[in-house]
C-alpha cells in the first residue's frame, strides 16, 4: 500500500511540474474547458429557473367566455344556467365596466383608457371547471364557445402547458449539447496531453529501456488531465458566476414589472459540484485515450 501510495504521489507530484512547466499552454485550456462546460451547464440553469416559473403558475386553470356585446338577455340566462351545472367548480362574472377598471389600474392605462369614447371589452365569465385534465378543459371551451351570445373563449392555462413542453424540448437540447461538449472537453484535454507525450518520446523510450511499463508512464498525464479538467471546472464556476450577476438584476427588475419577486435561483451545492467535478473525469478519459495512442505510436517509431 505504502509503494502504490509512493508511486501515486510520484505521478501526481510529475504532472503538477509539467504543468507549471508551460502556465500559459494550461491556462488556455483550463479556459476553451470552462467556456465548454459552462455554455450546457447555464442552458441548464436558466431552464431551471423557468422551470420555477411554471411551477409558481395556478394549478387550476380556467376557461374565459367572452360574450357577444349584441348577446340577448335570454341568451346570457342560459349561459349564467350552465355554468351552475356540476361540471364547473366556480363561476365569475367580470363586467365589461370591471374589466375597464381592472385594466387602467393594474396595467397603468390610465392614460389610455381616459381617452376611449366607449368601452371596447365585452362582459366575460371566468370558469374554473371540477377537471382540470387537458381533454376535459378542450372540451368544456368548444362547448361554452358554441353556446348562443359566446362571442370567443380562451383557455388560459394553454400557454404555461406550451412552456412545459418547451421546458422538456430544452432539457432534451441541453442532454445533447452536454454529451457534445463532453466529446470536446476530452478532445481538448487529449490533444494537450497528446503533444507532450511526443514531445517527450526519447525520454519514454529510455523509460521502458529501463524497464517502465507503460501504466507507470500514463500515471502522470492521467494526472495532468485530470488537473486540467478540475481547473476547467473552476473556470465555468467563474463564467457562470458572472454570468449571474450579470443578470441577476435585470432579471428582477423585469419581474419586478410583472408585479413578481421572481429572482435568479444560483446553483446548489450538487450541481457545483458536478460542474466542477465532470471536467476532471472527462480530462482524465482524454488523457487516457490520447496516451494510449501517442505510446503505440511511440512504439512504432522505434
Amino acid at each position: 500500500m505504502k509503494t502504490w501510495l509512493r508511486h501515486q504521489s510520484a505521478a501526481f507530484r510529475s504532472a503538477l511540474a509539467r504543468l507549471f512547466a508551460h502556465p500559459l499552454s494550461a491556462l488556455l485550456t483550463a479556459l476553451a474547458m470552462g467556456v465548454a462546460i459552462s455554455l450546457p451547464a447555464g442552458l441548464y440553469l436558466g431552464l431551471g429557473n423557468l422551470g420555477r416559473v411554471a411551477g409558481d403558475l395556478p394549478a387550476q386553470p380556467e376557461v374565459s367566455v367572452f360574450l357577444a356585446a349584441d348577446a340577448a338577455p335570454g341568451a346570457r340566462k342560459a349561459i349564467e344556467t350552465r355554468l351552475k351545472q356540476a361540471d364547473i367548480a366556480r363561476a365569475r362574472f367580470v363586467s365589461r365596466d370591471e374589466a375597464l377598471a381592472r385594466l387602467s389600474t393594474e396595467q397603468n392605462l390610465s392614460d389610455v383608457t381616459a381617452g376611449l369614447t366607449e368601452n371596447p371589452l365585452p362582459d366575460a365569465w371566468v370558469v374554473q371547471p371540477v377537471d382540470s385534465s387537458q381533454a376535459s378543459l378542450t372540451r368544456l371551451a368548444a362547448e361554452l364557445g358554441n353556446l348562443p351570445g359566446v362571442a370567443e373563449t380562451h383557455l388560459d392555462s394553454q400557454w404555461a402547458e406550451r412552456l412545459v413542453v418547451l421546458l422538456s424540448i430544452g432539457h432534451i437540447i441541453v442532454w445533447l449539447l452536454a454529451a457534445l461538449f463532453a466529446v470536446a472537453l476530452a478532445a481538448i484535454s487529449g490533444n494537450a496531453i497528446r503533444a507532450q507525450v511526443l514531445a517527450r518520446r526519447d525520454e519514454i523510450q529510455v523509460s521502458r529501456l529501463i524497464g517502465a511499463t507503460d501504466r507507470h508512464i500514463r500515471r502522470p498525464f492521467l494526472y495532468l488531465g485530470a488537473i486540467q479538467g478540475l481547473l476547467g471546472g473552476t473556470a465555468a464556476l467563474a463564467v457562470l458566476a458572472i454570468a449571474g450577476g450579470l443578470l441577476h438584476a435585470p432579471v428582477a427588475h423585469l419581474a419586478a414589472l410583472y408585479g413578481s419577486a421572481f429572482q435568479l435561483s444560483p446553483p446548489t451545492l450538487p450541481e457545483l459540484a458536478l460542474v466542477w467535478s465532470l471536467p476532471a473525469l472527462f480530462g482524465w478519459l482524454g488523457a487516457w485515450v490520447s496516451v494510449s495512442g501517442a505510446l503505440r505510436q511511440v512504439e512504432t517509431a522505434r
